[in-house]
């Protein structure tokens, strides 16, 4: 059974210059650098299953943005949290994490 897990972030300073498909590649090497069981997607290009709420202009700074990861496995929302923001760059920092 896939967990859901939804993350309230920042996107400010110079990542936000960061595109939408940028954040999704950003999200994605996290997820893998940090050794989290995230989900895949099926087919011949696998890939995290990511869905970012909404999609920013370029250059737009935002102090909550949302954006859902599907796990494999139930990980503790505090230590999803740490392990994921020791992976991203200044700028992204998740202020919130909850299982929906």
């Amino acid at each position: 059974m896939p967990y859901k897990v939804r993350v309230v972030f920042t996107k400010v300073g110079l990542s936000k210059y960061m595109s939408h498909l940028d954040l999704l590649r950003l999200f994605g090497r996290a997820l893998r650098r940090a050794d989290l069981p995230f989900e895949v997607s099926e087919g011949f290009s696998k890939h995290a299953k990511i869905v970012i709420t909404r999609a920013l202009k370029l250059g737009v700074e935002s102090e909550s943005e949302e954006v859902t990861f599907r796990l494999r496995q139930e990980i503790g929302c505090a230590e999803f949290a740490q392990k994921l923001q020791d992976e991203l760059p200044e700028g992204i920092q998740i202020t919130k994490t909850e299982y929906t």
